[in-house]
């Protein structure tokens, strides 16, 4: 069996060691590939400073390399007896090139290894995340240019307000998006600080050359202060998953409006036939269940946060085993919202919107406000205006010719789809992905 990183003489009880690695071993597969690019980083940085020589350096980043590939493709296995991954990578380094695998932990804890893999790994979620939003941003904004003189009806409390229009609909859920990024956006920001070199949380008297290291893996900066680097650990993940909440929320609200608009009883819209199901005894049922099923995980997603803070809650400065549990809910959540934007990226592009709703005078209340309004431009009081159209509804008398003159900024007759598509790329724009990709890149091309 391997010896554990920290294990001296003592071995721990069996059913104890079960217990306290738990699902570990298995979430640690998610980090694999983020273990070795930051001990290529930090063994680059031990040559700099004299605690590896050149030689030693270039056979370790040869064969960290071969690890990364392995990972990268899937292949990485953390074997029975190896507690996770920072283990499992030095025994593979020790086993092909000896005693210089061992030099890799000088100046570095298990801590601070996990808070940078797990930084590294939340950055590269992010910007795929980003990514897919930008496509269903996109989606929406295409649909709602494609359909912005199609009116439907709007809403308040359930019940016929005012009209609306698909061009409105869509663009809303556009929008929603640019405020969301912003989230991601402040999320990125705060993974893409290094946390390397904090150790335990309490720094190494090795002169360890931080901004090295900082720079090799392309961080904006590093999070200098080392306690709060280690306090850190919750926090960033907490903060993240409240920016993947805000995602989830609004793709959660679209996919349940997506639901309600293409049931008979509405008839708005039409969900590609490939992309519904059926009944087991109900031959005519064409089921949202690919919507439920987004809106159902999205709601799940939003609970995220609120299970982080409850692990994290209340714990003291320092590193406690507490924070290994948040790695069970949040590791595996970034797929899980990744494949909800993809499928509804997929649905709304395919989607078919009916032309024809307000055709049906069931509707023709809604207009009652430009009713009112026409009456009040041409100089009566709204109040008379008001009270005017309301007893004409009352008498049933009320008509209209469901027409609509909207043209303020943001509304049906002037959506200002450019002016929200320049707010997202200014968003977009502030991420800076390529200093990650080139110094990433430049990394593994050393040696």
């Amino acid at each position: 069996m391997a010896q554990k990183l920290w294990e001296k003489s003592v071995q721990v009880n069996q059913a104890i060691e079960r217990f306290t690695v738990g699902k570990d071993r298995e979430m640690d597969l998610y980090l694999a590939k983020y273990d070795v690019l930051g001990s290529m980083a930090h063994i680059t940085m031990l040559e700099s400073i004299g605690l590896l020589s050149g030689e030693e350096l270039n056979a370790l980043l040869n064969e960290l390399k071969k690890i990364y590939i392995q990972a990268q493709e899937g292949n990485f296995v953390i074997e029975e007896g190896v507690e996770d991954v920072h283990s499992q990578v030095e025994l593979m380094l020790t086993r092909n090139l000896g005693d210089i695998g061992k030099k890799i932990h000088s100046g570095r804890s298990r801590n601070d290894q996990v808070l940078l893999d797990l930084k590294l790994f939340t950055r590269h979620q992010l910007q795929e995340i980003v990514e897919l939003v930008s496509a269903l941003f996109d989606a929406l904004i295409k649909q709602s240019n494609s359909h912005k003189d199609v009116l439907m009806p709007g809403y308040t409390h359930l019940q016929i307000a005012m009209p609306s229009s698909f061009g409105l609909w869509f663009g809303a859920y556009a929008e929603s998006l640019v405020d969301d990024m912003l989230f991601l956006q402040a999320a990125f920001k705060m993974s893409n600080r290094n946390p390397l070199g904090s150790a335990a949380g309490y720094g190494s008297s090795f002169p360890l050359n931080r901004t090295m290291t900082t720079d090799l893996l392309g961080f904006d900066s590093m999070n200098y202060n080392v306690v709060y680097a280690q306090m850190g650990r919750g926090k960033t993940e907490r903060n993240v998953a409240f920016a993947m909440a805000t995602v989830a929320g609004t793709i959660s609200k679209l996919a349940y409006d997506a639901c309600l608009f293409n049931s008979q009883n509405f008839g708005f819209v039409k969900l590609p036939d490939e992309c519904t199901t059926g009944s087991s005894i109900m031959p005519h049922k064409k089921n949202p269940d690919v919507f439920e099923l987004i809106r159902a995980k999205c709601n799940k997603i939003q609970s995220l946060p609120q299970q982080i803070m409850m692990i994290a809650n209340n714990l003291p400065s320092g590193y406690f085993r507490d924070l290994q549990i948040i790695k069970e809910v949040y590791l595996p959540a970034f797929q899980e919202l990744k494949d909800c934007i993809e499928m509804t990226t997929y649905i709304i592009n395919e989607m078919k919107v009916n032309e024809h709703i307000l055709d049906d005078d069931k509707y023709m209340l809604i207009f009652s406000v430009e009713e009112v309004n026409r009456l009040a431009s041409e100089g009566m009081p709204f109040r008379d205006a008001y009270k005017k159209v309301g007893l004409e509804i009352e008498a049933g008398k009320f008509s209209h010719n469901k027409t609509v003159q909207h043209t303020h900024e943001g509304s049906i007759g002037n959506l200002c789809n450019a002016d929200i598509e320049l707010l997202m790329q200014q968003v977009v724009d502030g991420f800076n992905f390529y200093q990650i990709d080139r110094a990433q890149n430049n990394l593994l091309n050393r040696g």
